[in-house]
């Protein structure tokens, strides 16, 4: 474990057991939640765990503002959509789409990283959404190649699709959510109405492997921040005119950061489009979805890449599911009261907003940040009560 965390554990109880339960049901989660958006929510989980952890990298851990995150984002997954547009649903194609967007995500990232030579700190900020802005209309324009603001559908090969069926008989699931909740109605049958019928298919094979590629590029990340190399990163976090006077090349290393995080990116996005089967400048480019990322790498806590697993869960089910608990709470208040009008479905982005607040102010450091923080501090105390408790002995003793 010392050796696959690269000694950076997560240091608070709290948080350990937060991240296993996000785990579990990660690796096990179409065996666990039933139904489409479930399933769907979960693939997009491990997804965005790649997107955020990569922006992290250059936002957290060097101070590196960038918006053109989307950008590179979009560029896997129009890669894809495009080469299997062309070349069909092949294996091949998909090569082929991964290797041009690959290529075009490192000459776009070297060319920002170059660009940071002159230009720093919040002008470079600018300067990355004018660009992605610029590629947000040219993929727009481009009807032919992109299909505009239509967008394409994605043609992934069979294995990797609903109809591929490799098991005849179905496997069993336990729908966790449906076990709890039955125990209040029926608890005599909780247990029995929580199983449920698991037809594996292509898309399973396809949700692990996006979910397997989350762990490895979370471990690999892991390990580079944690390497002399992620040490050079935060001292340029701190003051890069003391790292320059130490005599590393900053330059190179703010480089090498926007594109490491490009090309992850970019993976990501080859994942997002293989799961969901369609991309358009909505869903891929949208200055929005650049936003949202900002804000799970913000409330999971900047510079702990523990953090962008917390935020990203956090955030998706907050996004997915905020709407439904509204709907159970305004149904359960007096119709035509004050309570119904304020827990209605149709202000879920009103609370969904005062969530993001409340976190800012209770998590100022981020979830994971404040509970490494209050770990910290219950370390101090007691380490603090053992030293009193050692003086007092030796007084006694004398």
């Amino acid at each position: 474990m010392q050796r696959l965390l690269s000694g950076d554990y997560p240091r608070s109880r709290a948080l350990t057991v937060l991240l296993l339960i996000i785990g579990v049901s990660l690796a096990l989660g179409p065996f666990l939640f039933p139904g489409v958006r479930a399933f769907s929510m979960l693939g997009m989980i491990c997804v965005f765990i790649i997107v955020v952890a990569s922006y992290d990298l250059m936002l957290g851990y060097t101070h590196i503002v960038s918006f053109a995150h989307t950008m590179f984002f979009g560029i896997g997954a129009y890669g894809v959509a495009m080469a299997t547009d062309a070349f069909g649903s092949g294996y091949g194609a998909l090569l082929i789409g991964i290797g041009g967007a690959l290529l075009l995500s490192i000459l776009l990232s070297l060319l920002l990283g170059l660009l940071s030579l002159r230009v720093k700190a919040i002008f470079f900020a600018l300067v990355t959404l004018a660009v992605a802005f610029a590629f947000l209309s040219l993929v727009t324009q481009l009807y032919n190649l992109t299909g505009g603001e239509d967008g394409l559908a994605m043609r992934v090969p069979r294995e990797l699709g609903p109809a591929f069926r490799p098991f005849d008989e179905p496997w069993v699931g336990f729908d966790v959510v449906g076990f709890f909740t039955g125990l209040f109605s029926d608890p005599a049958g909780a247990f029995q109405n929580a199983l449920f019928d698991v037809r594996v298919s292509g898309k399973h094979l396809m949700y692990y492997v996006a979910f397997v590629s989350a762990v490895l590029v979370f471990l690999f990340l892991l390990r580079m921040v944690n390497s002399p190399f992620g040490r050079v990163l935060q001292a340029i976090r701190e003051n890069e005119f003391r790292a320059q006077a130490l005599g590393y090349r900053t330059v190179f290393y703010r480089t090498a950061v926007v594109i490491v995080s490009a090309l992850l990116a970019t993976l990501a996005g080859v994942l997002f489009a293989l799961i969901n089967r369609y991309v358009n400048p909505e869903n891929t480019l949208n200055f929005e979805l650049m936003v949202f990322i900002l804000l799970m790498c913000v409330i999971g806590g900047m510079g702990t890449l523990y953090g962008a697993v917390v935020g990203t869960a956090v955030f998706l089910l907050a996004q997915n599911y905020l709407q439904d608990l509204l709907k159970l709470l305004a149904g359960g208040a007096e119709p035509g009261s004050l309570l119904e009008h304020l827990v209605g479905p149709d202000r879920w982005l009103l609370w969904f907003g005062l969530l993001f607040v409340l976190s800012v102010y209770f998590f100022p450091t981020g979830i994971v940040g404040q509970l490494r923080l209050w770990a910290a501090r219950r370390r101090q105390r007691r380490a603090g009560a053992g030293r009193v408790a050692d003086q007092g002995e030796q007084h006694h003793a004398s």
